[in-house]
């Protein structure tokens, strides 16, 4: 897994980034960054993780990484895609009611009715409010892709896959949060499903495993 610092030394279109267990050679034009969850429910006082007591100091060491990242990326013409995790305001699309998904959700407060911190009325998980906006340190630039997800995988009825086809992407660059669910359920798909290569920047990933969430997509 590479440190950030390797896309700042991209030279050209070719790039060989120094990872474990080996060296990875891309194709800057066929590349892109995705951005996981980088948003104010998990890593922001006042979102969901901050709520419910969960340590976000993990995640708010990544920003500072990720941030140089992108910076890199988009100096060297690199697609930026950011995936947020949010439902329907009704929470239609978080599964059945006893389903995982919506279980686990349900018992973070998704949906439940805050205040942001300028005082504007938001709700907690769900789309177009400040608790599922990305981090202001992380703001997605103009030329950016935003992809909403609502399910632990970036795949899953999202329009990531035809997004990557589109812009004929094989390496991808991943950074987020968190790396034992979202990062690494969205990374194994693109691996062995869709047959895409990727590497994960080391300093710009969260590892914290949540025990009340349970490892499932569904």
């Amino acid at each position: 897994m590479p440190n950030d610092s390797v896309l700042s030394n991209i030279k050209g279109r070719l790039a060989t980034i120094e990872a474990k267990p080996q060296a990875i050679a891309i194709d800057v034009a066929r590349s892109a960054i995705i951005v996981v969850d980088m948003q104010n429910d998990f890593g922001a006082d006042g979102g969901m993780f901050h709520r419910a007591g969960i340590d976000i100091s993990m995640i708010r060491r990544a920003v500072a990484p990720t941030a140089r990242a992108l910076t890199a990326a988009r100096a060297s013409r690199i697609p930026v895609i950011y995936l947020k995790m949010a439902f329907r305001p009704d929470l239609s699309d978080a599964g059945p009611l006893d389903s995982p998904n919506h279980a686990r959700h349900l018992l973070l407060g998704a949906g439940t009715a805050v205040r942001a911190p300028n005082g504007s009325a938001s709700r907690v998980l769900i789309r177009d409010t400040w608790n599922t906006d990305i981090l202001s340190e992380l703001a997605p630039k103009p030329q950016d892709i935003v992809l909403y997800k609502h399910r632990f995988s970036g795949f899953f009825q999202t329009d990531l896959d035809a997004i990557l086809a589109s812009l004929n992407i094989k390496y991808l660059i991943v950074t987020g949060c968190t790396t034992s669910i979202c990062v690494e359920l969205t990374t194994r798909i693109a691996l062995a499903g869709l047959r895409r290569q990727q590497a994960g920047l080391r300093d710009s990933q969260s590892w914290r495993l949540m025990r009340s969430i349970e490892r499932t997509s569904q």
